[in-house]
């Protein structure tokens, strides 16, 4: 968020702060939400650019079709082991996926 929008928001009274303070959350299991959320993307990136449907990776994967659509929106109860195998199923390398899951701007752990 814009630091003049943070000031704009905090001056009218509201409270800003990270989902993860919002929900209690420790930085592991920050970080671990932010993998499955960028391996879902990834995921949904590579299959396109594969030109692949849901339900083509599902039979890839021996899975269903709404399964790859809970994958791919980051649902809670998909594991990154599905998400890895879906990945790699799809077409990505494991130096996409590596680069995908590198830290960006913001140390995860800092």
């Amino acid at each position: 968020m814009e630091k003049s929008k943070r000031k704009r928001l905090e001056k009218a009274g509201w409270r800003v702060g990270t989902a993860g303070e919002f929900l209690g959350l420790s930085k592991a299991e920050e970080a671990l939400v932010d993998m499955k959320l960028v391996l879902g993307m990834r995921l949904r990136k590579t299959r396109e650019q594969h030109q692949m449907t849901q339900t083509d990776l599902a039979k890839r994967i021996g899975s269903s079709q709404s399964r790859v659509a809970k994958m791919e929106a980051g649902d809670p109860g998909v594991s990154l082991d599905l998400l890895v195998q879906g990945l790699l199923a799809a077409g990505a390398t494991q130096r996409e996926i590596a680069l995908a899951l590198a830290p960006r701007k913001k140390a995860l752990f800092a």
